[in-house]
């Protein structure tokens, strides 16, 4: 694939991972620049390009593959291969630092960003009680989990949606608490037991927002994009990423933050609210 092609391609390539919660998420980014481009007269058509990571064949903790770029590091390879023409990621998966001859052509508007909890007998955290076992990946969650000081008990799990809510479901766990984007992307908002408010629990940087990466010089692909892009999200998530690159932090670091642009009467305002643990 050359850098710059001329014409706007009828069909696209987009790199996804292959958990049905990324099929789901790349399939809305597939439908949405389908529908944008249609209607600029120029019919597309996506094709979603499964890709493997090397996070997803192994159960062991995130924090053992490094925790910058886990699940990023084979679509983006994908891309500078020319295997893909597009791949779109959960924004609080992709690294701060950009990579080679790519560019961030989309961030999409945002899901709703809070954390979720699914627990046994209809439960919220508080009704839960001491020593309850909560289920999560996340050493952001098992952090503000633990601060909240009531004796909730993180339990540290890995694997896919359907998974996480199985142990809950089997009596080993108490409860798991997920990203709630991700439940409602799947369909399952209605095994929500508590939306966690954000002054409980911040959510990670970039959590809910999608991010489509593209070759930087592919300017078709760009322009087809584009519409795609939503401000207020982009300018949001770039300053919660941008606290993450000055702690130097990767994805599964114990840091929370979320930003939001707020209009007032002298303009827009961006405001950040972050918490960082040991």
């Amino acid at each position: 694939m050359t850098d710059s092609p001329r014409r706007a391609p009828a069909v696209l390539r987009l790199g996804t991972r292959r958990s049905a919660l990324a099929l789901a998420q790349s399939r809305l980014v597939a439908e949405s620049l389908q529908r944008s481009a249609a209607a600029g007269g120029h019919p597309l058509r996506v094709e979603l390009v499964e890709i493997t990571t090397p996070a997803d064949l192994s159960p062991a903790p995130l924090t053992s593959f490094g925790g910058v770029g886990v699940f990023a590091s084979a679509l983006r390879e994908a891309l500078q291969a020319g295997q893909v023409d597009l791949a779109v990621h959960s924004l609080k998966d992709l690294p701060t630092a950009p990579a080679d001859g790519l560019v961030l052509a989309a961030v999409p508007e945002r899901a709703d960003p809070r954390d979720a909890l699914v627990a046994r007998d209809g439960l919220d955290l508080a009704g839960l009680g001491p020593g309850a076992r909560i289920g999560t990946g996340s050493p952001r969650r098992a952090a503000q989990l633990r601060a909240l000081g009531t004796g909730l008990q993180p339990v540290e799990i890995r694997g896919n949606v359907d998974g996480r809510i199985e142990r809950v479901r089997a009596g080993t766990l108490d409860g798991v608490l997920l990203a709630r984007a991700g439940l409602l992307r799947l369909g399952r908002a209605e095994e929500i037991t508590e939306v966690i408010p954000v002054d409980t629990m911040l959510p990670a940087p970039g959590q809910g927002a999608l991010a489509v990466e593209c070759l930087r010089g592919n300017t078709p692909v760009r322009s087809l994009l584009e519409p795609l892009d939503h401000r207020a999200c982009r300018l949001a998530v770039h300053a919660e990423r941008s606290l993450l690159a000055v702690l130097d932090a990767g994805c599964s670091a114990p840091v929370g933050a979320l930003a939001a642009l707020v209009e007032g009467p002298r303009g827009s305002v961006l405001s950040l609210r972050a918490v960082v643990a040991s």
